[in-house]
């Protein structure tokens, strides 16, 4: 990046762009780069994720001296046995990486288009497909990134020999785990997608066709002999060799929607180290995930247009709070929908999306006493006409956890398979993704190509938002992420604000409803208190609000007042999963 550019935003400006990161090699050694044991340790160190088993996996590589990303490592090989309707090394994610100097990095994991795509890859018989009828089998499946993004992250902070951190996963899928009422439940809920393919219903689903009961104990030594050769080999042993033929023809020949997908397509992949983008809330300064993410700018544009209201005064229980949210929210996903994409394929206007001017004239739009009903997009600098506005794409499962070390740097890391499960499709004992249906499936909109519209090698927009939050006082103070589509960014604002704003703790915050909008309404979380607010937030002219059940998910880290001035990491997980934290 143009470093005059950064500082004509620094340090008055409401939000700025990190520097790029330099490239980063691919290999598994652990690097030079991460932390010492001679520094001081401030706390152990805490790990939260979406099931205890992950979160005790990140805690072990804690205890053995490993850096939080050596734990956030682990944590995402676990999850993928455990939790392998969210996310798992068939899928990708985003990794954010903070340090005690401030410094944060961002690697891209995220899935790939394979070289034979088109604009009309869901298009057939020259009708663009339903969702639903897209997702399962071939077509869907883009080119796994989690391997090589969890390798270049090793290669950069690891600290532990990289066979170790398969050690608890390994366990797991060999000695065998028990399913979990979500897991059951889940099953339960998509049992075409995870019984499409043979060894995935050999694992979950009885003799009779039905899936099975919770408590029972499942092993899995396909996945354990995955992760073993893995270990030994390296990331290199899944993206060449057998591992890579097997995925290739399992697309190829899916029994839906089968489509070309070559063992080059996965020899070519390499995780990217991105441009975070970093902006001061108010006092604090927060840095999340940029394109081909939107989950970050989201974010960051959210907070920046509420930045002159006090929602202090205002508190949680207000119900003015929650639209001015909500209409900052309504704002960005206008924002999302015409301008975030691929960054390598589509001019993305990063930079004009979070200037302070121009937040400031998005943040005038908003009124503490009605809607502005429907959002249009804005005209930031460095926008082009050249693209079509489209609807947001549909979006599920995934997976946020997070990990503080013994030196006080923080992993926070989001991975997905996409929709329950992904494709339905397993090789090795995983399940790949259905990422692809994350791009726009119509490829225009009024004549014009959309910015999010399939392209061969291309990365698909997603709402993942791993963010990271730093002190006044430039110590870290807040690590979270959340899982569950489109609802990503409200969840994640509301932890933000929750704790910054209001004073809450990160458990209080998570805990909370979240008000948003959704597709021709204003969707407030069923069995909340604030479900409550509906007539006042009709009052405030929202037309259709709507009390819905939300599957959220999110996890936190946070460093609170201790004792005696001894200040440590808490960790934070949502009472809607069954997330836990673990220490080392």
């Amino acid at each position: 990046m143009d470093l005059r550019i950064v500082r004509s935003l620094a340090p008055a400006a409401l939000f700025v762009m990190a520097q790029a990161c330099a490239p980063l090699p691919n290999a598994a050694p652990a690097s030079t780069l991460a932390p010492t044991p001679e520094a001081a340790p401030q706390d152990p160190g805490v790990v939260t994720a979406a099931d205890p088993r992950a979160a005790a996996a990140g805690a072990e590589m804690l205890r053995l001296g490993g850096s939080a990303t050596d734990a956030a490592i682990a944590v995402m090989l676990a999850l993928t046995v455990v939790e392998p309707q969210s996310s798992g090394i068939g899928g990708g994610g985003f990794l954010v990486t903070a340090d005690t100097t401030g410094t944060v990095e961002t690697f891209d994991g995220r899935e790939k288009a394979p070289a034979a795509a088109t604009p009309d890859w869901f298009k057939v018989d020259g009708k663009v497909l339903d969702h639903a009828d897209a997702v399962p089998g071939g077509r869907s499946v883009g080119v796994p990134g989690n391997v090589r993004l969890a390798a270049m992250a090793h290669a950069r902070f690891g600290k532990l020999p990289w066979r170790v951190l398969f050690g608890p996963a390994i366990r797991l899928a060999g000695d065998g785990f028990a399913i979990t009422p979500r897991l059951a439940a889940t099953l339960a809920m998509a049992p075409d997608i995870a019984g499409l393919d043979p060894a995935g219903r050999a694992l979950f689903f009885g003799a009779d066709g039905t899936p099975l009961p919770v408590g029972t104990v499942v092993r899995n030594p396909a996945l354990a002999a995955t992760f073993e050769k893995i270990a030994a080999l390296g990331a290199d042993s899944f993206y060449l060799g057998d591992n890579a033929k097997a995925l290739a023809a399992k697309v190829g020949t899916a029994p839906r929607n089968p489509a070309p997908m070559s063992t080059a397509d996965l020899a070519a992949y390499q995780a990217k180290p991105r441009d975070p983008v970093c902006g001061r809330y108010r006092v604090w300064r927060v840095c999340s995930m940029g394109p081909p993410s939107a989950g970050g700018v989201t974010v960051l544009q959210t907070l920046g247009a509420l930045e002159r209201f006090d929602l202090k005064a205002m508190g949680p229980a207000s119900p003015t709070a929650w639209h001015l949210i909500a209409e900052a929210e309504r704002l960005a996903f206008a924002d999302r929908d015409a301008y975030l994409a691929d960054p390598d394929f589509a001019p993305v206007p990063t930079v004009g999306l979070i200037d302070p001017g121009y937040l400031a004239a998005r943040s005038a739009l908003i009124s503490e006493s009605a809607t502005i009903g429907t959002a249009a997009p804005g005209k930031p600098a460095g926008a082009t006409d050249r693209f079509a506005m489209a609807g947001p794409v549909h979006e599920n499962g995934t997976t946020h956890f997070a990990a503080v070390d013994r030196w006080g740097n923080a992993a926070s890391y989001t991975s997905t398979v996409e929709s329950a499960f992904g494709s339905g499709l397993m090789v090795g004992g995983y399940f790949l993704n259905n990422e692809l249906t994350d791009f726009n499936l119509d490829p225009e909109r009024n004549g014009k190509p959309t910015a999010n519209r399939v392209e061969a090698g291309k990365r698909p927009r997603s709402s993942m938002s791993p963010v990271v939050v730093y002190g006044p006082d430039g110590h870290l103070r807040l690590i979270a992420g959340a899982a569950g589509g489109f609802t990503i960014p409200p969840q994640v604002i509301r932890v933000i604000i929750g704790t910054l704003d209001w004073n809450l703790s990160a458990r209080d915050a998570i805990a909370q409803g979240i008000v948003m909008p959704a597709p021709g309404a204003l969707a407030v979380e069923a069995g909340t208190p604030l479900a409550g607010m509906v007539p006042a937030l009709q009052a405030l002219g929202h037309d259709k609000v709507i009390a819905v059940p939300m599957r959220l998910k999110a996890n936190a880290i946070e460093w609170v007042p201790g004792e005696n001035g001894k200040n440590h990491w808490v960790g934070a997980a949502d009472h809607r999963s069954e997330g836990a934290t673990a220490s080392p």
